[in-house]
C-alpha cells in the first residue's frame, strides 16, 4: 500500500489529469452497432511536415477496463496530440460493469473488469475497420503511418493488438501477419498479467478481465501481452516511477519477457512522476509520451 504522502501525490495527479474538459472530436464514426462500437477522429491542428499527410495515433483509453472511464476522459490527450500535428483516431469499446457476486468474477467486490470476449472482439474490430473509415472521415490522415497509444488498460489494449498475429491458432480475433503498426507507446500499461495480478492491480482487474479465478490460467495466453512475444514490432512503454496504480515492476517483467524472446522493448521511465501525468496535457510528462510518439511516427 502507498503511504500517506504518495497517495496524497497520486490523488493530486489524478484530480489535475481530469480536470481538463472534454474535447469533442471533429467527427465520429460507428465500426459495429453496440453504442460503445464508436471511434472519435480528431484532425491534426497544424502540419507537422507540410504538405505530408499526419501520422495516425490510434488511441485505447484506461479505466481498468470498467464502465466508469470511457474514452471522454481521454479526449484532451487526444487533443494535446492533435495540436501536435497527429490525426487521432480514441476508439470506445465495451467494459464490464455488473457487480460481481461472492465468489464470483472476484476482486474486490466493485464494478467488474472488462467483458469476455466483447472488450476483445471491439478491440480487435475498431481496428481492422479503421483504415476505411480514416479514409472516409479523415483525409488529413496517412493510415500506412499508423501507431497505437494507450494507457493503463489501454496500453494494454495497444500491446495486445500488436501481437494479434502470435494469437493460438482458436482465437477469433487472431490475424495472418503482423498489423500495420508503425509502433507501440504503451503508457503505464498493464503489460504482464501474473505480476499484474499478485500486486493486485486495480482491485483484481486482470482475473475480472479473464471471467475469474476459473479462467484465469486458461484465458490468459489469448490475452496476457507478455506471453505473445516477439511482436516485431517497434515497442516503447513510458512508465512513472512513482506510479502506485500500475507499479513499474508490470512494465519492468513486460520488457524482460520481451528480451527472453529476443526482442529489444524500449522502456522511459520518469522520475517523480505516477500513473496519470501521462496524459495530463498540464504535466511535462505528457510532452515526454508526444515526443515517444513522435520517434516512431516519422
Amino acid at each position: 500500500m502507498p503511504d500517506d504522502a504518495a497517495a496524497a501525490r497520486a490523488a493530486a495527479e489524478e484530480e489535475s489529469a481530469f480536470s481538463h474538459p472534454a474535447v469533442d472530436p471533429d467527427s465520429t464514426a460507428a465500426y459495429g452497432d453496440h453504442p460503445d462500437q464508436l471511434i472519435d477522429f480528431y484532425a491534426p491542428r497544424v502540419e507537422a511536415v507540410p504538405g505530408s499527410p499526419a501520422p495516425l495515433v490510434v488511441v485505447l483509453h484506461g479505466g481498468a477496463w470498467r464502465a466508469a472511464h470511457d474514452r471522454r476522459h481521454l479526449s484532451p490527450f487526444a487533443d494535446f496530440l492533435a495540436r501536435r500535428g497527429f490525426a487521432v483516431a480514441s476508439v470506445e469499446y465495451r467494459r464490464g460493469s455488473a457487480i460481481p457476486a461472492q465468489g464470483g468474477a472476484g476482486g474486490g467486490g466493485g464494478p467488474v473488469a472488462g467483458r469476455w470476449p466483447e472488450t476483445f472482439d471491439d478491440v480487435a474490430a475498431a481496428l481492422d475497420a479503421l483504415p476505411a473509415l480514416v479514409r472516409e472521415t479523415l483525409p488529413q490522415a496517412d493510415p500506412r503511418r499508423m501507431l497505437i497509444t494507450g494507457h493503463s488498460a489501454g496500453g494494454h489494449l495497444a500491446l495486445w493488438v500488436a501481437a494479434r498475429h502470435l494469437l493460438p491458432d482458436d482465437a477469433p480475433w487472431r490475424i495472418d501477419r503482423p498489423a500495420p503498426l508503425r509502433g507501440v507507446v504503451a503508457l503505464a500499461p498493464i503489460a504482464d498479467f501474473d505480476v499484474a495480478d499478485k500486486l493486485d492491480v486495480c482491485a483484481g482487474a486482470t482475473r475480472q478481465l479473464l471471467g475469474g479465478e476459473e479462467k484465469f490460467a486458461e484465458r490468459r495466453p489469448y490475452a496476457d501481452p507478455s506471453l505473445l512475444l516477439p511482436t516485431g514490432i517497434a515497442t516503447t512503454l513510458v512508465q512513472g516511477r512513482s506510479d502506485v496504480d500500475v507499479p513499474q515492476a508490470v512494465a519492468e517483467a513486460y520488457a524482460d519477457a520481451a528480451a527472453k524472446a529476443g526482442e529489444v522493448v524500449g522502456l522511459t521511465l520518469l522520475e517523480d512522476v505516477g500513473h496519470f501525468p501521462l496524459i495530463d496535457p498540464a504535466a511535462d510528462a505528457c510532452a515526454v509520451v508526444a515526443e515517444e510518439i513522435a520517434q516512431l511516427a516519422w
